[in-house]
Formats: C-alpha cells, structure tokens, sequence
C-alpha cells in the first residue's frame, strides 16, 4: 500500500508500466471484498495531487486508488496524439490489470469525460461512476461548436509549434495559474500555494509543452448523449454550480434526459468541487456507495 499524506509531499510513488510508459498512481485503504474500490481521476492540467482532501477521508471505508492520466501529473507526456479515447484505454487496462475488479470510477472535468467513456464502453470495469463538472459535449452541442472559418485560421496558427510553446509558457506561470483558479474556485481561500505548485509542477517536466499542443489538436469524442445510451452502471453526479465554464443545470437536465436514474446534487463550489467542498463531496460519494450497496 502506498503511504499518502494530506500535504501530498510525503509519499513514495509508485508506477505502472503501461505502453512503455511510467504511469503514477496512489492507493491507499485496505481491500474491501463486500464494496468496491474507488478510482479517483483528474482535470486538465491536474493530477493525483488534486485529490489530496479525498483520499484519505475516503479511504477510511473503501480501498482507494487516484492515477495520472498520461501526458499529466507525475506520469510519462510521451509525444503521443491524445484523446479520450486514449485515457479511456489507460483507465481499462488500470482497473483489469492492477485493481483486478469493477471500481467506482469518480472523474473531474475532463477526468470525468474519460471515466465516462471507459464504463460505457467497458462496462464489466465498472460498479459505478460519480462524475464532477463533466467535461464534453452532447451531440447538438458538438454539431453547433463547429468553427468558422476565421477560428479555424485563428486555431491553425495558434497551435503551430512555435506559437503554442509561447502559449504553454504563459498559462504555466504561478502568476497565471493562481488567477485562472481564481475564475473557477467560489471559495478563494481554497487557493494555497501548494495547490497552485501542485499543478504547475508537471508543467516543469520534459514533454510537458507538446502534450498542451496535443490535446487542443485533439478530435472530439464520443457525445455525451451516446455514451449515456450505453452506461449501465449508477451514476451519482455532482455539481459545483458555480462554475463559469458550464450552465450545470442545464447540463444536469441534459444528463437527466438520456439517464433518468441518475443521482444528482448541486453544490456552493466551482469547477472542482471534491477540491473546494471536500468534506460535503466525501460525505455524499460515501453515502450513495453505500445506499447502492455495491
């Protein structure tokens, strides 16, 4: 078992060998054979270290496990085209090879989009899926979000090699970090100078630059509406409604639409909640696990 501290400073990491690549996760909580494990799963530009308030509290009733999605946090940022569809391989390969049965996954942002995307497509890999500020679009949205052609020009540019290096260096500064969290944390105080040198430290790391190009050039995935169609598993969602990157009611009506028996709560938080109200997101995650009985 790894040893994990709140501070996230003083814990040996441990990696999984994935495609030749060094993958890091944390477990943490001892195996429970009457629930489920619980794998935790990051934004963009974020990593296990994001998950910090949650783990332990967590792993008190459930035998907890947070990875680096490739191309972040303390794993490899290979020269890779990346997707969801990639993380959603990662994910697969991590619970059938190292967890070694179904696991609740609970994914932020686009960590939730990824998770989404294994239990639809993976189903026997998951006993359930809390998702967080989901990322992605359903497929009216995906339709609508075309750019013209003068975006089209504007992205080209933007995403050549030189000007998106620029770019990378820009948004990596503390300065720039702190003020874009600053646009997506309600609670102000929840932003440390350890949050903020937590996120910009893999963006220090060597291939860290080609993997921003990367995800912007990546393809759209899966809608969201088709990939509900195929869930199967108990989806709890929860919200942090204050976030400026999302209408999460209207969102949340949409994810009823295609799977009414979802269970939802909307939160006094931003873009990442189980962050800014980690104590109401352990409390409501622990109580829907155990109310499903899984």
């Amino acid at each position: 078992m790894t040893a994990f501290s709140a501070d996230s400073s003083s814990y040996q990491p441990t990696y999984w060998p994935w495609r030749d690549q060094n993958i890091h996760y944390v477990k943490a909580g001892d195996d429970r054979c009457d629930r489920p494990p619980v794998l935790l799963v990051h934004g963009f530009g974020a990593s296990t270290d994001h998950w910090r308030k949650n783990i332990i509290d967590l792993a008190q009733d459930f035998q907890v496990w947070a990875i680096d999605l490739v191309g972040f946090g303390r794993s490899a940022k290979p020269d890779w085209p990346y997707s969801g569809s990639l993380w959603q391989a990662q994910l697969q390969e991590f619970i059938t090879e190292k967890i070694g049965r179904p696991t609740v996954l609970a994914g932020n942002s686009l960590g939730g989009y990824s998770a989404l995307c294994t239990a639809a497509n993976h189903p026997d890999t998951a006993a359930g899926l809390v998702l967080l500020n989901s990322a992605g679009p359903f497929s009216d949205q995906a339709a609508g979000d075309r750019p013209n052609p003068l975006g089209k020009l504007i992205q080209s540019i933007l995403l050549q090699p030189l000007p998106s290096w620029l770019i990378f260096q820009y948004v990596r500064q503390p300065g720039v970090i702190r003020r874009t969290l600053e646009q997506v944390y309600l609670d102000k105080s929840a932003i440390t100078d350890q949050l903020v040198a937590d996120i910009r430290r893999p963006a220090n790391d060597p291939g860290a630059a080609t993997v921003f190009a990367s995800v912007f050039k990546s393809p759209q995935g899966e809608p969201l509406d088709q990939l509900l169609k195929k869930l199967s598993c108990p989806l709890l969602m929860l919200w942090g409604e204050a976030d400026p990157w999302m209408n999460c009611r209207e969102k949340g009506a949409r994810f009823r639409q295609y799977y009414p028996n979802l269970r939802e709560h909307y939160l006094q938080a931003g873009h990442c909640p189980h962050d800014e109200v980690p104590d109401q997101v352990n409390q409501l995650l622990r109580q829907w696990l155990l109310e499903q009985g899984l």
